[in-house]
């Protein structure tokens, strides 16, 4: 089994990576998610310490991924852009956005200077 769903031969290197990268961003989220539920079941302090410890560390490495994603990647940019750091309920955000946007464009037919 693959972890390709159209024919690799058919893939430049560009969406190879690209693929690799989301691989491994869900590989890291899910050991996060992994330690994270460790952390909270275990008993022994220093073992939940060196839990939390391991668990941050793939955060990070979740973190550098989501960056070059943003590097490399049509639309990480704008996404991340519109929801990270930011205040107040994150699903009117789009909405906020878009109107931003909005408000930056002409009324009417957009056809050009005439001149």
């Amino acid at each position: 089994m693959t972890q390709y769903h159209e024919p690799v031969e058919k893939l430049d290197e560009k969406a190879l990576d690209v693929s690799r990268a989301l691989n491994s961003l869900k590989e890291e989220i899910e050991a996060v998610d992994w330690y994270n539920q460790r952390v909270v079941a275990s008993n022994c302090p220093e073992l939940k310490a060196i839990m939390a410890h391991n668990r941050d560390e793939e955060i990070e490495h979740a973190a550098m991924t989501i960056e070059w994603l943003r590097r490399n990647m049509d639309k990480w940019d704008e996404e991340l852009r519109t929801y990270l750091f930011t205040e107040g309920p994150i699903t009117e955000l789009e909405e906020q956005a878009m109107a931003e946007n909005e408000g930056g464009k002409k009324s009417g037919l957009n056809i050009g200077d005439l001149k």
